[in-house]
């Protein structure tokens, strides 16, 4: 009997539910020539889910949701829902609910795809970014005072424990020993102005780094390494630093890849149940239009299977996306493919299993 893989599915918002059909179309084709089986269960939060019951999140999602292998998400954001409402009561829930403590990010550029780096190819562009993703200013810790008032006071707080930086930095040093190419494992901070949580932050890194003689080690600080990406990103190998800079130098990152419609990322929980998603948003004004690339949700189910171990799944995958890339898509915007939505996803599950 094949191994059978559980599925949690939240297609969400706009063109989420999509580009999620695409990925399961493509992973249901590379089963069967794998000897796997993925069994699917969908729910439904998202906006509509919220406009018509005014629920964001059962209370019971978190606990159903760690019965599964994985969690494989397609995209939230309503443009009848105030920004923030949806982010925050799912993905930002689900990831502090699951313990999602990582937000894995592949930057990585293949062939055929356009980069904005001029004379940079794939060779230039592969690197991979660990960041923290449960700590940190996405704690919500903070208030206001005198709101509404000439006076007002924001304060927002930036929450950092030994345990989840070491936990973060320890599964860089692994990822970084696993992924085998440079074995540079890069801490990128700003130590000269946040004086108490990078020194945190610096400290558990080099204590760690004792343990990991074969890695070299390397700093530097969040603006030099935004410059470096974009002059020699092929200086880099992986990246850790904390959720803040971390959000902000992948999305630099998805830009330099080639943009939203190939990036995908991974909320990890080592030892739990992780979700997998496209970078890119829920792109609303692209709804039903079978115009949306979906690449990146594609890619985000092949990092799912690779992090689930099934490696044959994976290969397969990637290649087939790197060989679309190369010889038939025409650009990764939406609409300006060559072809639809659904045939991209057609084309990618032929030749994964050719």
């Amino acid at each position: 009997m094949p191994d059978t893989y559980n599925i949690a599915v939240i297609p969400g918002d706009g063109t989420g539910p999509e580009v999620v059909e695409e990925g399961i179309k493509v992973l249901k084709a590379v089963a069967d020539v794998e000897d796997v089986k993925f069994e699917f269960q969908y729910f439904d939060f998202g906006g509509d889910r919220y406009l018509a019951t005014g629920e964001v999140l059962p209370e019971s999602a978190p606990e159903e949701l760690k019965k599964f292998d994985a969690i494989f998400l397609g995209a939230i954001g309503h443009p009848d829902v105030k920004p923030g409402i949806l982010e925050k009561g799912i993905l930002l829930q689900l990831r502090f609910e699951l313990d999602q403590y990582i937000n894995l990010r592949p930057v990585k550029l293949y062939e055929g795809v356009e980069t904005p780096l001029e004379g940079k190819g794939p060779e230039d562009v592969d690197f991979v970014v660990v960041r923290e993703n449960t700590e940190g200013l996405y704690t919500g810790s903070g208030g206001f005072l005198r709101k509404g008032t000439a006076g007002e006071v924001a304060v927002q707080e930036s929450i950092n424990t030994r345990m989840g930086v070491e936990r973060c930095i320890r599964y860089a040093f692994e990822y970084c020993r696993k992924r085998n190419r440079e074995k540079t494992l890069t801490l990128c901070g700003k130590t000269n102005v946040l004086t108490y949580a990078f020194d945190l932050w610096e400290r558990t890194f080099y204590e760690v780094a004792k343990e990991y003689e074969d890695i070299k080690t390397e700093y530097a600080h969040v603006d030099a390494t935004c410059m470096w990406m974009v002059k020699n990103p092929d200086w880099f190998d992986v990246i850790v630093t904390d959720n803040m800079f971390g959000d902000i130098i992948t999305d630099l990152g998805a830009i330099i890849q080639g943009g939203m419609g190939i990036a995908a990322g991974g909320n990890l929980n080592p030892e739990g149940v992780s979700m997998f998603e496209p970078i890119g948003g829920s792109a609303p004004k692209y709804t039903g239009m079978n115009v949306i690339n979906p690449l990146a949700a594609i890619s985000a189910a092949q990092m799912m299977a690779d992090v689930l171990g099934i490696e044959g799944v994976s290969r397969r995958m990637e290649s087939a996306v790197i060989e679309v890339t190369s010889k038939h898509l025409k650009s990764m915007a939406a609409g300006k493919m060559g072809m639809g939505t659904s045939e991209v996803g057609d084309l990618v599950a032929k030749i994964a299993v050719g």
